[in-house]
């Protein structure tokens, strides 16, 4: 077959940063341009072997296993595309993880006509890498802590700790309206739906999940406020959605926001969405101790709280 290339067989022991993934998902990455298919036939055909025996699908990886995979076929390698180069600063990084300070305007991972996002790029970055996965996402347009799994065992653990609500997320968002003071406790039910140009949003609904968030004022800034905002759960787009509820639309929010005020901030500076992933702390699964991490308000956003001032909300 033209524009083919055969691989030989190549045998693969398992890392601890492996261990507890299930074998076709561990062929799928290792066998990068192998249709999936393919992958599920040498599975089923045996030809993929374990400590020397058969496995199916299904089987977890153990870290020590030896697998075998047998040669495949290979279409022929298009060079890729340089990925674009991005300034993200690492907050931490220790043997199991890294936190990283995401800018707006960069997505978590590739997908919907974006070739890269900062999951590709890192992997780009460390090819020397066995194990790199996110372990919780941010919208495109929201800046600030993002933690990167470098061990599975790591990535199933912090998966737990955020299920079971034991990791403690703050973020700092600036709202139109003038917020009171004291804590306010936001619980609604939240539906995911598709619009009908295809875009996925989120609306309270009845039949939909639970959510909470727990907001403070920070700073009163005349006809704005930035607000601390507590996640007790993690929706999608939540503190979007209950902001825009309230009455309390996200400075820049382009998808539940107040689309005339955007454009007077636009103008003003302000060509993002104000919301910033501030905080976070866990107990870390390696060692057993509290870390807590803290990323600085981008200067864009600080310097726009400092020119509030200047800014005649009557014009608005």
């Amino acid at each position: 077959m033209k524009g083919l290339s055969k691989v030989s067989v190549k045998l693969v022991e398992i890392g601890s940063e492996t261990s507890g993934q299930r074998v076709d998902n561990f062929l799928l990455r290792e066998c990068k341009g192998v249709p999936k298919s393919h992958i599920y036939r040498i599975l089923r055909s045996g030809e993929v072997r374990v400590n020397s025996g058969r496995v199916d699908a299904t089987y977890k990886l153990q870290e020590g296993d030896r697998v075998r995979i047998p040669p495949l076929r290979l279409g022929a390698k298009v060079a890729p595309s340089k990925p674009p180069t991005i300034d993200l600063p690492l907050l931490h990084e220790d043997e199991g993880l890294i936190a990283a300070n995401k800018p707006a305007g960069l997505a978590v991972h590739g997908g919907s006509g974006i070739s890269y996002g900062v999951i590709e790029q890192l992997r780009l970055a460390r090819p020397e890498a066995k194990f790199l996965e996110l372990v919780h996402r941010l919208d495109r347009d929201t800046s600030g802590l993002l933690l990167l799994a470098k061990k599975r065992a790591v990535l199933t653990a912090m998966h737990e700790l955020i299920r079971n609500g034991q990791m403690e997320k703050r973020y700092l968002v600036l709202v139109h309206g003038q917020w009171p003071a004291g804590k306010q406790h936001v619980k609604l039910k939240l539906q995911r739906y598709v619009t009908g140009a295809g875009e996925r949003r989120v609306r309270v609904d009845d039949e939909g999940r639970e959510s909470h968030t727990v907001f403070e004022l920070k700073q009163a800034c005349g006809a704005y406020s930035l607000l601390q905002a507590h996640l007790k759960t993690g929706r999608t787009h939540q503190i979007r959605v209950h902001l825009a509820q309230l009455g309390f639309p996200i400075a820049g929010d382009d998808k539940y926001g107040d689309f005339e005020l955007n454009k007077h901030l636009a103008k003003q500076g302000l060509r993002r969405m104000f919301l910033h992933a501030w905080k976070l702390a866990f107990v870390h699964p390696l060692s057993g101790e509290t870390l807590k991490l803290e990323a600085p308000l981008p200067r864009e956003l600080d310097n726009f709280i400092s020119n509030l001032k200047n800014i005649d909300a009557k014009t608005i």
